[in-house]
């Protein structure tokens, strides 16, 4: 008989995936928060070592199930892509490179302080802040990298804008929404209402490029019926006319037999005289 290997041993705690609070506090928030992994899950869709998620547990002491924290967004390099129910730092062996938190009146404090001072420690190498509301943090957008062991703030360009030097990307707030853009090119990453609006426009492309290719289809059969029929016709004039060249011809050779029979009737009664 084959052993049953457990999923984990009986003395192993159990890790939570969740603490049955909502994920956000607003629309505004969980949109935003939904949004943001969208946009970094299809940035890296085509990567297997890049582990993109939001809102789940990462647990960072083993044994201790209390030890754990949900970033809003996080970014793990290195780490094997695939959906996870929870996150262990001692079984993934990888810290998050990145975390993303959507600040709100509820939360913004413990951005700011406990959470921020956990991620340093754990190693988290860039720690973002974003406040969709513009309530709470003065920048809304405030970014923040890891030296040594403690944060600094990363400047802010003209526009704004935070450079993530671990996502080569520029974060920027856009009113209550926030924006990706590669750093190298300078190309916005869509949204998930901009990938839908993009899809819907090429759905609409594709529909009237074939009711056209249809319409060209359909005249391109009539003008080739329009040739079919002209060149019957052409056919038949050219019958025609060879039937008339042919009657033509029938005719002077029996006009030219007559006068030769006159010719000879005449020749006759001048004999006969």
């Amino acid at each position: 008989m084959f052993a049953i290997t457990p999923s984990r041993w009986p003395d192993e705690p159990e890790y939570p995936a969740s603490d049955g609070e909502p994920m956000a506090e607003t629309d505004v928030h969980r949109d935003e928060m939904a949004a943001a992994i969208d946009v970094l899950k299809a940035r890296y869709r085509s990567r297997r070592d890049v582990y993109v998620a939001g809102n789940l547990f990462v647990y960072y002491e083993e044994g201790n199930t209390a030890a754990r924290f949900a970033p809003d967004v996080l970014v793990v390099m290195g780490a094997r892509a695939g959906q996870r129910r929870t996150y262990k730092l001692w079984e993934e062996k990888r810290t998050p490179s990145f975390v993303l938190e959507v600040s709100s009146r509820k939360t913004w404090l413990e951005d700011k302080g406990n959470k921020m001072t956990l991620c340093a420690g754990l190693g988290v190498a860039e720690y973002f802040l974003f406040d969709p509301e513009q309530d709470y943090l003065e920048p809304p957008l405030q970014g923040h990298r890891l030296v040594g062991r403690a944060y600094r703030p990363i400047a802010r360009g003209a526009d704004g804008s935070v450079r993530s030097s671990t996502l080569g990307l520029l974060l920027r707030a856009e009113g209550s929404k926030l924006r990706f853009i590669d750093g190298k090119t300078g190309e916005q990453l869509l949204r998930p209402e901009e990938v839908r609006d993009a899809q819907r426009a090429e759905a609409r492309a594709r529909r009237k490029a074939e009711t056209e290719r249809r319409k060209a289809e359909t005249e391109r059969r009539k003008a080739e019926t329009r040739l079919r029929k002209a060149e019957g016709a052409r056919q038949d004039i050219a019958a025609a006319l060879r039937a008339e060249s042919q009657a033509r011809r029938t005719a002077e050779l029996e006009l030219a037999r007559l006068r030769k029979e006159l010719a000879r009737a005449a020749k006759s009664r001048a004999r006969v005289k």
